[in-house]
């Protein structure tokens, strides 16, 4: 990367810090350091050309880099813009094809899990709403997920067995020109203050412009993460945090014992059950070898969700062992190995596939200014 990514956006900032911000390549948090002006700018600089709401869409994404202390640097910014490229081609509520038979689909599972038959679901559902058109013909007639979503919360709220079917549920998980999580953006608020009014909830934030940006640029820049390539936070983005991390720790503790793992960033179980999974039960058998007792290696393997993985014991020694075992340094970050499931997903899809078509955008994106 070089200083010409900048050009006429960021002219007035002193060339050390202009160096600074270009010295590495991976999307990362900063201490505020460019005027609101100057974030625009950036902004502006790297958004497609023939963008309506140009203008909008400049000032949202300005505000959630401002509101998280991000830098605008030029890969900071393409990182935004190949996510959103990749995931709504910039709108702010896509619609998803055949969402109604999605729905559906999703109805009857939950009515089966809850034990209530299919016909008394329906039954429920043909009743009108405010609007004389019944829920199952809403649920027909969803393009968007905001949509969908709306349907669904009149339901609990107005129809029969809609609180004991669907309380506390929704199908609609993601949202927004970002495809973000709900479930992030609400441990989001809980953790930093919104930049917005908050009156109709952290659901429907999600599925406006302003909101899905602020959410999804959170969830893709707003952590440390020491990558050397883009590539592992879109990874991270579809996994989870710290995904690309923990699938090249599970990738040594491989190495080091030989015991083969899939490497899918997921270090301990999260079903409830006290048994250990193969990461830990992996990382037990070198034990001995890492001065590690069962209890020090579930503790830290427990770290893998935040930042503190990476500063365990079990972390430091399990890659000093497959570095030996290797005969060189092996890598700190590996895109993880998952396919991805899902009611909108119709064909076989990785993260691997995923990250490398984002990947592709970002520096398609970063070649579109300096070009």
């Amino acid at each position: 990367m070089t200083s010409t990514g900048y050009r006429s956006a960021l002219v007035a900032i002193p060339v050390a810090m202009l160096l600074a911000a270009c010295a590495t390549p991976e999307p990362v948090i900063e201490a505020p350091r460019f005027s609101p002006a100057q974030v625009r700018a950036a902004i502006a600089e790297r958004l497609p050309a023939q963008l309506a709401d140009r203008s909008g869409w400049v000032t949202d994404i300005a505000v959630a880099f401002n509101a998280l202390q991000i830098a605008p640097t030029p890969s900071n910014v393409c990182a935004v813009v190949a996510i959103t490229e990749q995931e709504s081609s910039f709108r702010a509520d896509p619609a998803v094809p055949g969402l109604g038979a999605i729905a559906w689909r999703e109805i009857e599972k939950r009515a089966e899990r809850a034990g209530v038959p299919m016909f008394v679901v329906r039954t429920a559902l043909q009743l009108g709403s405010s609007n004389g058109v019944s829920d199952a013909e809403r649920i027909d007639k969803a393009t968007t997920e905001r949509e969908l979503s709306e349907v669904f919360e009149d339901i609990v709220g107005r129809v029969p067995l809609g609180s004991s079917l669907f309380s506390g549920w929704n199908p609609v998980r993601t949202g927004g020109p970002m495809q973000v999580s709900i479930g992030f953006a609400e441990q989001q608020v809980r953790s930093r203050p919104y930049p917005y009014p908050l009156d109709r909830g952290v659901r429907h934030e999600v599925f406006t412009r302003r909101g899905g940006l602020y959410f999804g640029i959170a969830h893709l820049l707003a952590y440390a993460a020491d990558y050397d390539r883009p590539l592992y936070r879109f990874a991270d983005f579809n996994a989870g945090r710290y995904a690309s991390r923990n699938a090249a720790l599970q990738k040594a503790i491989s190495l080091a014992s030989a015991i083969p793992l899939v490497a899918d960033g997921d270090l301990v179980r999260h079903d409830g059950s006290s048994q250990a999974g193969s990461t830990e039960s992996a990382a037990r058998v070198l034990g001995g070898r890492l001065g590690m007792n069962e209890a020090a290696i579930r503790r830290d393997l427990e770290q893998g969700e935040g930042p503190e993985l990476a500063r365990t014991t079990l972390y430091r020694r399990v890659f000093e062992l497959a570095d030996r075992t290797a005969g060189r340094p092996v890598p700190r970050a590996a895109v993880p190995e998952i396919e991805l499931r899902g009611p909108k997903i119709s064909r076989k899809l990785t993260t691997a596939w995923f990250a490398g078509r984002v990947d592709e955008r970002h520096r398609r994106c970063l070649a579109r200014a300096d070009g």
